[in-house]
């Protein structure tokens, strides 16, 4: 690794009466993969604003290969050599691979576009990222996700980019999806760049880090090398105190079934699933992407209606023909896409909390009771800790784990008799993760039957008290709490061993 490409040193900002960051020093080495990780609402966010120009440091100082950067300019910071890649590609669709990466750069001769040039070099850059250097004239649209993302990275390096912001890039990402951004990210270090690695999934970061530098409250609480510190430790410095285990002591599960599903299926997506849950239990469905997992819980809301089988809730047989028949059966839903699916951004968190709950919170049966409104939000944000001024702030305005709250919030105003979460903590910090668990819990432990969704292995065996595999669309294995990692991986990706005891 050679000097440093990136210095920061006492950068300090300030929101109205939040101070997001606290006399930040970080150094990024030419050559190195230096992760920066923290809670939600830690300062990262801030922190990357300031650095590629999109925000003004209140004091400090940042530098760029030993040059100030002024704030305040994107433009200047882009020209400076820094690069930002978001977690969701910031290209057009319409547009071609070659149109994206030159778009307001283009090259040009005498006055015109040179597309002949841009073309060629648009393929120089896809083949050292390892894409093949024809998709330059294939619509944006028409690629994978995976391929975007690198599209995003080919377009950063178009304008000889020295300091690589990565924020939060696999997060969408399949493992084989990974491997490949990690093999890009390799070559990129090995060709001299500096580059600061954003991400949640803490098991990441021995495998392409070489430093990390751990928020907390704004402030830096450590920077060391990664493979010093184990993912456990990262995660007990992102939080402030050591982690506990989310399932100690919970007594095992009785009563007549909840949640009874019975042959379920939809063409082409699932098919035969049985399962029950009972009051106070956990269940959790897991698989592998593409499994089939997503399909069941559109099913059991009604979005996407299963097309054979029974469902039963408290022993009533219940239609799921739409998230209305859902509702009507006592079957709330966290979906995996918040932004797409959980939240309406520019609206406030008192109006996304109750906007499934109009008629519970109308007076005499049409007039909407504003005042009760804000007091079961202001209830919530002390509740679950949604950090926010006051229940009035846009939900677009909030990190990641508390626009989560926010939508798990919204479930909780009348506790469910069924409670399906899927993805209950993608793209959340370990903090908030915590957080989420111990409500989910709070909420079987009052009765409700709780279904997890997900394909984070690691949350599975944590929360449930019993986890159904799914493997092409039907459920392969049953496993019991306290199941090790690797059996129950090893079910999922195809070993067809025996149903566990």
């Amino acid at each position: 690794m050679g000097e440093a490409l990136l210095r920061l040193r006492g950068v300090q900002k300030r929101y109205g009466g939040v101070r997001a960051l606290r006399g930040v020093d970080l150094d990024v080495l030419a050559g190195e993969v230096h992760a920066l990780v923290g809670e939600n609402g830690a300062g990262k966010s801030t922190l990357i604003k300031i650095v590629s120009g999109a925000e003004v440091a209140d004091e400090g100082t940042v530098e760029i290969d030993g040059t100030p950067l002024s704030g305040g300019s994107t433009q200047a910071a882009m020209e400076a050599g820094v690069a930002t890649v978001y977690q969701e590609p910031h290209l057009f669709g319409e547009l071609t691979v070659a149109e994206n990466v030159f778009l307001g750069r283009e090259l040009r001769t005498g006055g015109r576009v040179d597309w002949a040039t841009q073309r060629t070099r648009v393929g120089e850059l896809l083949a050292q990222i390892g894409l093949d250097p024809a998709i330059g004239d294939v619509r944006v649209a028409d690629l994978p996700v995976a391929e975007q993302q690198l599209v995003s990275i080919a377009k950063s390096f178009a304008h000889s980019a020295k300091v690589l912001i990565l924020d939060e890039p696999s997060a969408i990402l399949t493992d084989r999806e990974i491997d490949v951004l990690f093999g890009v990210v390799r070559n990129l270090r090995a060709a001299g760049v500096g580059i600061v690695y954003i991400s949640h999934r803490l098991d990441e970061l021995a495998q392409i880090s070489d430093r990390v530098t751990v928020l907390r409250d704004g402030e830096v609480v450590a920077t060391e090398p990664t493979g010093d510190l184990s993912v456990r430790q990262v995660a007990e410095l992102m939080v402030g105190h050591e982690l506990g285990a989310a399932t100690a002591d919970r007594p095992a599960p009785t009563g007549e079934p909840v949640l009874a599903v019975a042959g379920l299926g939809r063409s082409g997506a699932f098919s035969g699933l049985d399962l029950q849950v009972r009051p106070a239990e956990v269940v959790a469905l897991y698989g592998l992407v593409g499994s089939g997992t997503g399909a069941i819980a559109r099913a059991l809301y009604g979005v996407d209606p299963a097309d054979a089988g029974t469902v039963h809730v408290d022993g009533r047989r219940v239609r799921l023909q739409s998230p209305g028949d859902a509702a009507a059966a006592g079957v709330a839903m966290l979906p995996g896409n918040r932004k797409q699916q959980g939240v309406f951004a520019n609206k406030s968190i008192a109006f996304n909390i109750s906007s499934a709950h109009l008629r519970h919170l109308a007076k005499l049966g049409f007039w909407f009771d504003r005042g009760r409104e804000r007091s079961i939000a202001q209830d919530f944000l002390r509740r679950i800790s949604i950090k926010a001024p006051d229940v009035g702030t846009a939900v677009g305005a909030l990190s990641g784990g508390n626009q989560q709250k926010v939508v798990l919030a919204r479930q909780l105003v009348r506790a469910p008799r069924v409670l399906v979460l899927e993805e209950p903590t993608q793209g959340v910090d370990v903090g908030a993760k915590e957080e989420i668990h111990r409500l989910v819990l709070e909420l079987a432990d009052g009765g409700s039957a709780v279904l997890v969704i997900s394909t984070d292995l690691a949350e599975v065996l944590q929360l449930a008290d019993r986890v159904l595999v799914v493997r092409k669309g039907s459920v392969v294995r049953e496993f019991p709490r306290g199941a090790g990692q690797a059996e129950v991986l090893a079910a999922a990706a195809g070993d067809d061993g025996e149903v566990a005891a």
